[in-house]
């Protein structure tokens, strides 16, 4: 199906260009970047922008850096390349092992970590992992700069608390100093092109830490914090495992839709907490950083 509305295109050359056309159209915007949520949307006229603003020209956007412990991924960078990327493979695995998880190969050439968390959509691959790294979203409009953490990016199903004369130039995270090691377990019905029907994140530390983070089994990504309480400073056994599973059914509200129901999604999120802490834990006694 083709584009039916007619819109202006731009195709800006540096970030000062982008934030001016955002000050001036605002919500008759929309950003393209891999294009493989927009331009899908455009051809099915769910949206139709005026204005559709063209970033993958700007090179400050195709930056993957990791300096002082702090990793910048920008706007533009897919899913292909973060899995590619030797910055991300040393210090990230757990970024690779997410981004192996999305979708298909072409999907993943083209499809952004920084369009996925933009999207917003409840089932976002990428959030469960920045939520256990606590990661930080970088915002730029054309009066001020604002770093919103990833706790607070969410605003509802695919709703963000991004302003309409605002953009997202990258997203940052920082390097924990401890030793630790995690896991990302997704739920899906077959591989290739289909969203995550549940997803659990779990990053483990030393000193026996937890972060928990999960998606497709409320309205939004979130952090898991009963479940973290109640896992901190406990060595994962079978009698801890099966408590937590039993704290994590009061703190997930998943759904009934055409790719689950709620019930086999709260089966199956115990079971891939389980696989999950299991498989952070031992490799975090392997020595293997995740």
């Amino acid at each position: 199906m083709s584009i039916l509305h007619d819109f202006e295109y731009y195709n800006p050359r540096n970030i000062e260009e982008v934030l001016q056309l955002r000050a001036e159209y605002r919500d008759k915007t929309r950003i393209l970047a891999g294009g493989t949520d927009l331009v899908v949307q455009m051809k099915d006229n769910i949206i139709a922008p005026d204005v559709v603003i063209d970033i993958k020209g700007i090179e400050a956007f195709h930056e993957i850096t990791f300096d002082e412990n702090i990793l910048f991924i920008g706007a533009c960078i897919t899913f292909s390349e973060l899995i590619e990327s030797e910055i991300i493979q040393r210090y990230f695995p757990l970024i690779k092992e997410m981004s192996l998880t999305v979708a298909s190969m072409g999907i993943r050439n083209r499809a952004t970590m920084i369009g996925n968390i933009c999207s917003a959509v409840p089932s976002a691959d990428s959030a469960p992992i920045l939520l256990v790294y606590d990661a930080d979203v970088i915002v730029r409009s054309a009066s001020k700069d604002r770093i919103v953490p990833i706790t607070e990016w969410f605003a509802g199903p695919k709703k963000t608390t991004l302003k309409s004369d605002e953009i997202v130039t990258g997203i940052a995270l920082h390097f924990p100093e401890r030793k630790h090691a995690g896991c990302y377990e997704r739920l899906g019905r077959y591989s290739g092109e289909d969203l995550a029907q549940a997803g659990i994140c779990i990053l483990a530390f030393d000193d026996d830490q937890y972060h928990v983070a999960c998606c497709a089994v409320g309205p939004i990504p979130k952090r898991l914090y009963h479940i973290e309480e109640f896992l901190n400073g406990k060595v994962i056994d079978q009698n801890v495992i099966q408590e937590a599973k039993q704290i994590m059914l009061n703190n997930i509200f998943p759904i009934s839709d055409v790719r689950a129901s709620k019930e086999y999604r709260e089966h199956m999120m115990g079971i891939m907490l389980e696989r999950g802490l299991m498989k952070a834990v031992s490799r975090l006694h392997g020595g293997e950083n995740a």
